[in-house]
């Protein structure tokens, strides 16, 4: 099984796939209708990344119609954006840190509706979920 960079069109493909193919997510999400999510991993030219790389869900009822690479500047139009440090992406993804924890603690920085995103948290946790599934390899490793 070959490692996909994180956060490579590979990686984001994967892992849309682990989103449409976790029953926790359809079942915890069956309710989303309040449009895409995107996540946002600031440039890090140390491990490789010269530019922000955007990830963008398109998420709805418990399906994620498209998964793909954007820019930063077009991954902010989503409705939801997430935007951490490599580091805490990492610690996310490894289920070190919870995504809400990681807003409440100012590691993860929450453009949207919070309270909207806490009552979708078994979403949240799910996405994680979805994530920690697929083969990572992270760049600074």
């Amino acid at each position: 099984m070959s490692l996909h960079p994180f956060p490579s069109a590979e990686w984001v493909a994967a892992y849309g796939a682990a989103i449409n193919g976790s029953e926790g997510y359809r079942a915890a999400s069956r309710q989303w209708t309040h449009g895409p999510v995107a996540l946002i991993v600031p440039a890090h030219p140390e491990i490789g990344m010269a530019s922000a790389v955007g990830i963008w869900l398109d998420l709805d009822r418990g399906a994620c119609r498209e998964a793909k690479v954007v820019t930063a500047d077009d991954a902010r139009a989503a409705a939801f954006v997430l935007t951490a440090e490599y580091r805490y992406w990492k610690q996310i993804i490894r289920k070190e840190l919870g995504p809400i924890a990681g807003i409440m603690q100012r590691k993860v920085a929450l453009q949207g509706s919070l309270p909207i995103v806490v009552r979708f948290i078994k979403s949240a946790e799910a996405l994680v979920e979805a994530a920690t599934t697929v083969p990572t390899h992270f760049l600074d490793e």
